[in-house]
């Protein structure tokens, strides 16, 4: 298939971009800057420069395209993640950008278009298992994952196969806030995010990369792309702490981020999301079943890079 990509460089995207390349496909990626696109054209992909919110311009890169995949975002730094001013261009992103892709893949006539969400929107379920039959909550951190969504939905009401993956909490080398709480780690503080028997659901991003090439031959739809075992917050703490070969003597902040509201609420609420719809509809299976494992191999990789 001829695919373009959004958010091409990005925690999940470059990824995405080797797992599509390797399995054969035709890669063309938005690029924003010249050094974007030198790092698109090092890994076999043809970048183009233009912009998510340009239809006109969108409309001609995507014709004679198969798939477009938007995984386009602009999070914030770790250290502005409670500000929701912080937010506003993700969100734009998410919601306006989203909007003219799925206008531009239409005009296109692309066939397929998928788009990356968030386990997070979820509401907490404790210990019982999340499956994608499960409403998702409204709450304003939500609201632009829901709107890039309801793109999606008007994508299959054109014709289209439509597809959302309802990625779980990205850790891995490029992930930036992942990097982060590893360094953390080495210093004995391990990010906890919530009460410690609640529930994280994560993914490693060659794992996110695999599943979204896994995943262009999947029926229009939401899935849930998340690793087999989802850890409480003390296991996922633990799982960290041992990658970085130290023993965690603070777990910051712990119940201490619920007092922030709405603002950290996708990551202190409880959530045991399940993989098996996305699984048995693709033949995708994580090559890391928990953050215990994956958690090793990205300390190995990221070691290296610093030696």
């Amino acid at each position: 298939m001829r695919v373009f990509v959004t958010g091409g460089t990005g925690a999940i995207g470059r990824p995405a971009v080797d797992a599509l390349i390797e399995s054969g496909h035709d890669v063309t990626a938005l690029a924003r800057t010249a050094a974007k696109a030198g790092t698109l054209r090092a890994i076999g992909a043809t970048p183009v420069e233009v912009s998510l919110f340009d239809r006109a311009r969108l409309v001609e890169a995507l014709a004679s395209h198969d798939a477009v995949v938007n995984l386009a975002t602009a999070l914030p730094r770790t250290h502005r993640f409670v500000s929701m001013r912080a937010w506003a261009e993700n969100n734009r992103i998410r919601s306006q950008g989203s909007r003219v892709v799925v206008d531009a893949a239409v005009a296109a006539q692309v066939r397929v278009m998928l788009q990356e969400s968030v386990s997070m929107i979820y509401p907490d379920c404790g210990g019982e298992w999340i499956t994608e039959d499960t409403p998702p909550d409204r709450y304003p951190m939500a609201d632009s994952n829901l709107m890039a969504e309801a793109s999606t939905r008007r994508f299959t009401d054109e014709g289209g196969t439509g597809i959302v993956l309802r990625f779980g909490w990205f850790f891995g080398p490029g992930a930036r806030h992942a990097e982060e709480f590893y360094r953390l780690a080495k210093y004995h503080v391990c990010i906890q995010m919530g009460a410690p028997d609640t529930y994280v659901s994560s993914i490693h991003v060659r794992d996110g990369g695999r599943a979204v090439a896994s995943a262009l031959g999947v029926p229009a739809g939401v899935y849930n792309v998340v690793d087999d075992e989802p850890l409480t917050k003390r296991d996922y703490a633990n799982a960290l702490a041992q990658a970085a070969d130290t023993t965690p003597w603070l777990r910051v902040p712990g119940r201490a981020a619920r007092l922030l509201g709405h603002r950290t609420t996708s990551l202190t609420r409880s959530l045991r999301v399940s993989n098996q719809l996305f699984k048995a509809a693709s033949g995708w299976l994580p090559r890391f079943p928990s953050a215990h494992e994956g958690w090793r191999d990205a300390a190995n990789e990221l070691d290296a890079g610093e030696r």
